[in-house]
């Protein structure tokens, strides 16, 4: 006679200590990072340099570009777990080490620019790695769900950030600002060396080693979690580039991630310019003011939350690759509308239909990259699509302020849709994208 082991329920990702540890960790990195911008702009405004505020403001972004990539293949060969503390350590002392300097003289262009090069480098490392560390502490059925927390994190610590950064500057200048972001870099560091970390599942199939492998091991793991690095043709161990070749080889061949990657690249590019840069030239063209940008923008953020806390009560969206492809046209379609309607309480009304469904494509985009790559590989899947986001649509900003003042915000928030529409049609012509589920 036989036993058959039934294997115990999946702890919900609300209820799972690591899923909360890791949550906590990325939502004080979060206040942390908008109280850290808004220090850096209010530090740059009192050196009495337009051009060099701009300047400062515009350096993060370089290194993210160009780093991107390797932080990816860094995160794959070092463990997730590793090089999120070593870079939260390393923005905590960064920026507390700034407001030191500070207490002794006023900021110069030049240290504010050499500070904002060094947290974008280190930025780099930090996005790829904190984005692939949920495969390695959840079960793929919570995955999901995880994105969704990850969505309220994002929306409530950019609610709690502005606030705090503003309160902070206006009772002790940037000092202060910077202080506190460099102590919620820090308090995040006790719980994410309280993580635990799942060994990968599988022999390691790319060229690095396995990552975190002596934190991996338990008494009850039968499979050992060390496997050594595959050679190359000539005998040595695979290089950083060799690793990085190969990641981006395993995304353009897999039948998702290849697919997923243009939709993110397409629908990223159509958004971010009318939300960011878009939207405030259009409330000065409208008059709304500041006041008025604000609501819509409050709107958005509404839906977006609406949108992931969707995600993490349901934990699952059945027809997952074609919801996300359809909610990416719907929400395009809404950021055409929003150039084209003459009050702030109905633009408003559309931010927030616009921020459901871009919203709701996000977490099922994200939760699909989640479940369907090789863990092994996911700190270089990560930072292919998080270079988009982070990195590459910013530096569309000139071309999008330079087209609002040739031909207005009419046209370019059309065309901004129809890119962000490409996105969801693309993405539509996969059958492979069509039919992906996420886990049950």
């Amino acid at each position: 006679m036989t036993v058959t082991a039934v294997e115990a329920p999946e702890r919900p990702a609300h209820r799972d200590p690591d899923v909360l540890r890791w949550l906590g960790a990325y939502t004080a990195s979060m206040v942390g990072d908008s109280i850290y911008f808004m220090a850096l702009a209010w530090a740059a405004a009192r050196t009495g340099s337009a051009s060099g505020t701009g300047l400062v403001l515009a350096a993060g972004s370089i290194p993210r570009a160009l780093l991107m990539l390797g932080g990816g293949v860094l995160a794959d060969r070092l463990g997730p777990r590793r090089v999120v503390i070593g870079s939260d350590a390393a923005r905590a002392v960064l920026v507390l080490g700034l407001a030191a300097v500070l207490v002794l003289t006023a900021p110069t262009v030049g240290v504010l620019v050499a500070v904002a090069l060094l947290f974008g480098a280190v930025d780099a490392l930090f996005l790829p790695a904190v984005g692939a560390l949920p495969a390695r502490i959840s079960p793929p059925g919570q995955l999901a769900r995880i994105q969704g927390l990850r969505g309220l994190a994002a929306r409530g610590a950019s609610i709690v950030g502005a606030p705090l950064g503003g309160v902070a500057v206006a009772t002790g200048g940037p000092v202060l600002a910077f202080a506190t972001a460099g102590a919620l870099f820090a308090l995040s560091l006790p719980l994410l060396l309280g993580l635990r970390i799942r060994p990968l599942p599988g022999p390691v199939k790319h060229g690095g080693t396995v990552a975190d492998d002596h934190e991996e091991r338990t008494a009850t793991e039968e499979r050992p979690t060390v496997t050594e690095e595959r050679p190359t043709a000539t005998g040595e161990k695979p290089t950083a580039r060799q690793d990085l070749v190969d990641g981006l080889r395993y995304i353009r061949r897999h039948p998702l991630l290849g697919p997923l990657m243009i939709v993110i690249g397409l629908s990223e590019l159509g958004f971010v310019g009318p939300l960011n840069l878009g939207l405030i030239l259009l409330s000065e063209q409208r008059g709304w003011g500041a006041a008025g940008m604000g609501w819509i923008v409050a709107g958005f953020a509404s839906g977006a939350a609406g949108a992931a806390l969707l995600i993490a009560v349901r934990g699952r969206v059945p027809r997952a690759g074609l919801v996300m492809c359809l909610t990416v046209l719907v929400g395009a379609t809404g950021i055409a509308a929003v150039a084209q309607i003459p009050s702030v309480p109905l633009a408003a009304a559309t931010a927030a239909v616009v921020g459901l469904f871009i919203g709701l494509a996000g977490a099922l985009c994200g939760a699909l990259v989640q479940t369907v790559a090789d863990p092994a590989y996911l700190g270089r899947v990560t930072s292919v699509s998080t270079l988009f986001t982070y990195a590459l649509i910013p530096l569309s900003y000139p071309a999008t302020g330079a087209a609002i003042a040739l031909w207005g915000t009419g046209p370019v928030y059309a065309v901004s849709a129809a890119v962000c529409a490409a996105g969801g049609a693309v993405g539509l012509t996969f059958t492979a994208l069509r039919r992906a589920e996420l886990p049950r």
